[in-house]
């Protein structure tokens, strides 16, 4: 611990003690419940970035991105009652993908609560299905106790969202007492006998497939999986939304799981003998609802390696599971060497055809080619562009033909969380300004969030976002269209024109609407040196990257 000279209030103890913890930004919507915290950040800008959003579901999402780039906690601040519910689908969004977040809450005065006070809520029955601990700060003193024991918790294990009320009065509170320190955060490493087990199990395996996925990679362990994939000549799989976990142009990468997942994938997925889950929680998106991994007992030999033990053996029988942090696992791969030639190159070599063969997309209804605009965008980005987007059909597109090359690089929400793709870019673009960063948005998915263009402009943030434009709630209506055919309701939708949007914020704004149209349009985007959208106005037919809405009804 280190000694802070004098009494402090709660506040200053507060915001002294994310510093010293290793925080740097903050995303907010202001409110008169924390106001202390507010001035004690006011002189703090050289230590603490602190940027205002204009709606708390907003600012969740950017903080959740944060902690998915930087695998240190998102911070984020908001209002008592409505600010809260509003971020709660941040929150949501960090549990499901494992993102480390602390969520900060103004709440009433101590001597108010429980009486229903004005916008009073008790966080830890809201929060308590959602987050990873959920707590409220009774006393000023015990202010760096919590946030370290917070801290740890977002980043250990499976990392995830930390929820904390922070009565007014107790913010006012004087205190004297020691910072915090920053800590390392606890690996759990694998046993021995486990690693043995594997090399066996894999050994005598005959199509092996290993999954990968999880968050927090480091630079490291995802050199070591290379390698460890490439002296065994793995096929190498990427789970639901963690595309960039493993280099998508290595010859081991055969594609991605999910709901763009390649069917000769699928198919492989469910003629694997022995298949490892690294990182992954083999979810229900990741496993096309558990068809392709059987729950209880799967037809594949499962090997899971996952840093939450009460994860392993909740929804499938592993023959072997290994209760091991992704980065730990990592760095004992390195003696796990095949002791003979492997016996299943052409399993491999043909897994990855299969990939490269779903790289090339099909006929596109209409007079925009979303083929083609991909292929623009690969000729036209720098390889480590950040590719961010919120839930619909349209993810298809980056999902199947974007070759994800470094981590991270990926902002995608495997809550399936819409509105989540703008937020998460102008994050992204705040974070790295030196970096590109791409956002592909659905009409309705935009609208959720595209206020945030606003943040955008007030922080210099310089994303370039699609708006994939089809007039309707695509995922939805291609149910309805499955399921009822022509029994449309609920799903069209009266767009604005979200160039004329984007340009009133002071950001550059171009409709597309014919294929020849958007390189040229992109190139100005590009050079525009400021927060860009292209309205991209697709065909309504094309409703994903392999159907079309007459082939739903003619099925």
């Amino acid at each position: 611990m280190t000694t802070a000279s004098g009494a402090r209030i709660g506040a200053r103890i507060l915001v002294d003690n994310l510093i010293a913890l290793g925080a740097d930004t903050g995303f907010c919507v202001p409110g008169e419940s924390y106001l202390q915290v507010l001035d004690a950040l006011h002189d703090e800008g050289g230590r603490f970035r602190l940027v205002t959003c204009r709606q708390e579901g907003g600012a969740a999402f950017m903080a959740e991105a944060y902690g998915k780039l930087t695998a240190r906690p998102g911070i984020c601040f908001v209002t008592r009652g409505p600010g809260a519910t509003n971020a709660s689908i941040g929150v949501h969004t960090a549990r499901q993908d494992s993102t480390p977040m602390i969520l900060f809450i103004g709440q009433v005065g101590r001597p108010e609560l429980g009486r229903e006070a004005f916008q009073e809520v008790d966080y830890r029955q809201m929060f308590g299905p959602l987050a990873k601990w959920v707590t409220q700060i009774e006393s000023a003193a015990r202010i760096p106790e919590i946030l370290a024991y917070a801290w740890h918790v977002a980043t250990s294990g499976r990392p995830g969202p930390v929820v904390i009320a922070l009565p007014e009065d107790m913010l006012s509170e004087v205190a004297t007492v020691s910072d915090a320190t920053r800590l390392a955060t606890a690996q759990a490493y694998p046993d021995p006998a486990a690693l043995t087990t594997l090399g066996e199990l894999l050994a005598s395996a005959h199509r092996p497939l290993l999954v990968v996925g999880g968050s927090g990679w480091s630079d490291a362990a995802r050199t070591q999986l290379t390698e460890f994939a490439t002296r065994w000549q793995l096929p190498v799989a990427a789970a639901f939304r963690r595309q960039d976990v493993f280099d998508n142009a290595h010859p081991c990468y055969v594609g991605e799981l999910g709901t763009s997942v390649n069917p000769a994938l699928a198919a492989r997925v469910r003629e694997a003998d022995v298949l490892i889950s690294l990182g992954a929680r083999l979810d229900e998106m990741t496993t096309n609802g558990y068809t392709l991994v059987e729950s209880p007992h799967p037809r594949q030999r499962l090997i899971h390696i996952y840093p939450e033990v009460e994860e392993l053996q909740h929804v499938f029988r592993p023959v072997l599971a290994i209760a091991a942090t992704v980065n730990a696992f990592a760095s004992t791969l390195t003696d796990l060497t095949p002791g003979a030639p492997v016996a299943w190159e052409g399993w491999t070599a043909s897994a990855r055809a299969d990939y490269v063969a779903n790289l090339t997309p099909g006929p596109c209804a209409g007079a925009l080619d979303m083929g083609e605009v991909m292929r623009v965008l690969a000729a036209q980005l720098p390889e480590d562009v950040i590719v961010c987007n919120g839930a619909g059909n349209y993810t298809g597109w980056p999902q199947r033909f974007h070759c994800f090359r470094g981590y991270p690089s990926q902002l995608a929400p495997t809550s399936g969380a819409m509105g989540y793709g703008v937020p998460a870019a102008i994050a992204a673009s705040i974070l790295n300004p030196g970096r590109a960063v791409l956002a592909f948005s659905g009409d309705g998915d935009f609208l959720m969030n595209g206020q945030e263009l606003a943040t955008a402009r007030q922080h210099g943030a310089r994303p370039l976002i699609l708006v994939v434009n089809n007039g309707m709630y695509g995922t939805i209506r291609m149910h309805q269209e499955r399921t009822y055919p022509g029994r449309v309701i609920a799903t069209p939708l009266c767009n604005p024109d979200f160039a004329a949007f984007a340009r009133a914020f002071g950001a550059h704004g171009e409709i597309v609407e014919r294929t020849a149209e958007f390189a040229p349009a992109l190139e100005r985007a590009l050079a525009s040196g400021t927060a860009a959208v292209l309205e991209l106005r697709i065909d309504p037919e094309q409703i994903s990257t392999r159907g079309t809405l007459s082939a739903l009804r003619n099925d």
